[in-house]
C-alpha cells in the first residue's frame, strides 16, 4: 500500500505559517462577531475573507472553526465528560480526521472543542496505510474508556465505503469493543437524532442528543505531533 499524505496541501507552510496566522486570526475576529450577530457562514466568511484577501483554504479554513455563540453554547450543554457504553460514531468524519492527523497535515481546532480536517470527501474515498493505524486508534481508546458497543455509519453513496466496513469489523475482532457498522445514504440525518455521537461536523452536533469528543483525546495523547492550528477569537 502507498504511503499517503492525506490532507496535504503545499501551501498549507505558508499560507497557516506564523506570518499567516497573524492576518487569519484578524479575520477570524471578525467572522465571529459577524456570526454573533445572526450573519450566516457563508456569506460571512466570504465577506471577510475578501476583505482580507484570503485563499479559500484560509476562508475554508476559519468558517470551519468559528462557531456563533448561541450553538457553542448549545454544544457545550450536551456535550459528554465520559462517554456512554455505546458510541454513535460519523465513521468517515472521524476517521479521515485522524489519518490527516497521523499524515501531519494541517487540522484546525474548533470553537466548540472538536477538531477538524480540511481534506473534503466529494463523494471518493480510499484506504490508504494511514487508515488501519486511525481504526486501531479509535477502538484502543474506545475499549480503554470503557465503551461497550460502537456503532459505526458510513456515507453509502460513497466509494470504498463497504471496503472500510470490512476493514473496520475485522479490526473490531482484536478489542473488546463490539463493532458494527451501517451503510447509510442519509448519515448526517441519522446521527442528528442520536445519544452519544462521535463527529465534528456542526450540523450533527447542533441537533444530536448528545455528543462525546473522542478524536481530541487521541489526537493530544497518541498523535502529540499533530499540526493543529489554533485561531485565537
Amino acid at each position: 500500500m502507498d504511503t499517503v499524505a492525506r490532507g496535504y496541501c503545499p501551501k498549507d507552510a505558508v499560507e497557516f505559517g506564523p506570518k499567516a496566522m497573524e492576518k487569519l486570526n484578524a479575520a477570524f475576529r471578525e467572522l465571529t462577531f459577524l456570526l454573533d450577530r445572526g450573519y450566516d457562514v457563508k456569506p460571512a466568511s466570504t465577506f471577510v475573507g475578501n476583505h482580507h484577501l484570503l485563499s479559500q483554504r484560509q476562508r475554508m479554513a476559519l468558517a470551519r472553526a468559528a462557531s456563533p455563540a448561541a450553538s457553542l453554547e448549545n454544544r457545550r450543554a450536551k456535550e459528554l465528560s465520559r462517554p456512554p457504553e455505546r458510541l454513535a460514531l460519523d465513521g468517515f468524519n472521524t476517521i479521515i480526521t485522524l489519518e490527516v492527523a497521523l499524515s501531519g497535515s494541517l487540522l484546525l481546532e474548533g470553537m466548540d472543542g472538536t477538531i477538524r480536517d480540511l481534506a473534503g470527501l466529494r463523494g471518493t474515498y480510499r484506504i490508504v496505510d494511514k487508515t488501519h493505524r486511525a481504526v486501531e486508534l479509535l477502538l484502543a481508546r474506545m475499549e480503554g474508556l470503557g465503551v461497550q458497543e460502537a456503532l459505526f455509519y458510513l456515507d453509502q453513496q460513497v466509494s470504498n465505503s463497504g471496503r472500510l466496513r470490512e476493514l473496520l469489523l475485522e479490526a473490531g475482532e482484536r478489542f473488546s469493543v463490539r463493532v458494527q457498522v451501517e451503510l447509510d445514504p442519509r448519515v448526517d440525518g441519522v446521527l442528528s437524532r442520536m445519544a452519544g455521537v462521535v463527529t465534528a461536523d456542526a450540523i450533527i452536533l447542533d441537533n444530536c442528543q448528545s455528543w462525546f469528543n473522542l478524536n481530541r483525546g487521541i489526537v493530544e495523547e497518541k498523535i502529540p505531533g499533530a499540526w493543529v492550528a489554533r485561531f485565537t477569537g
